[in-house]
């Protein structure tokens, strides 16, 4: 069946963010994951937050958390010229993982950051770019808010720096009225799971996935 140009901006990006997902397991080569994938596929549990419950309570907990934060980042969406360090963010927080993937290229940026529905936003801590959050729709009606990657200088990360860019993603997608935001967190990815529990998502299934040239794109 011929990829929908929605399917098509979801493969890229969840190849990009793979590199992040690092596994505790010990993997020897690409060649041994690339079994994997042609076996069984990779499996991301997919976690949801409905809008309605993030109630005022828990909005007023995160802001509080982030008032008491002294990394005091500074958020904005990005642009074509911040691609670069964009770039720059993703390719350091890959040598914090263990798994052998390439590094990522502003042409491939690029090729995400121009879809229509597809936002940037980085932080900035200190007067230097330290973070960034991918944010996408789904849905008929863009009702669902995607979560669709997140990355984090190696410096700042375990900061609470995820934290303020998560709530800088719900602020964002409040303001175009979503109804539920969405996520996917590869299987093995324990500490990315834990974060996104900590926000309040839960699990509503399991889905794999089998991508030709998944791991070389």
């Amino acid at each position: 069946m011929p990829h929908t140009r929605a399917s098509f901006k979801q493969n890229r990006i969840r190849t990009f963010f793979l590199s992040f997902e690092s596994s505790p397991k010990k993997r020897d080569s690409v060649e041994e994951i690339q079994e994997e994938i042609e076996k069984t596929g990779l499996t991301y549990i997919q976690m949801r937050l409905p809008v309605e419950k993030i109630t005022p309570e828990f909005e007023a907990k995160l802001n509080d958390k982030l008032e008491h934060n002294i990394l005091h980042a500074k958020i904005r969406e990005s642009t074509d010229v911040d691609l670069e360090n964009v770039m720059n963010i993703y390719n350091k927080a890959w040598l914090t993982s263990n798994t052998p993937f390439s590094q990522i290229s502003t042409e491939s940026l690029k090729e995400i950051s121009d879809y229509s529905d597809t936002v940037i936003l980085i932080a900035k801590v200190y007067g230097s770019d330290a973070g960034f959050i991918i944010l996408d729709y789904e849905g008929s009606n863009r009702e669902y808010g995607i979560i669709a990657g997140l990355g984090i200088l190696p410096r700042f990360q375990r900061r609470g720096l995820a934290t303020i860019l998560g709530l800088a993603a719900w602020k964002y997608f409040k303001e175009k009225g979503v109804k539920e935001l969405r996520c996917e967190v590869y299987k093995d990815n324990n500490a990315s799971y834990n974060f996104i529990k900590s926000l309040g998502f839960e699990e509503f299934g399991k889905k794999s996935y089998k991508v030709d040239g998944f791991i070389n794109e």
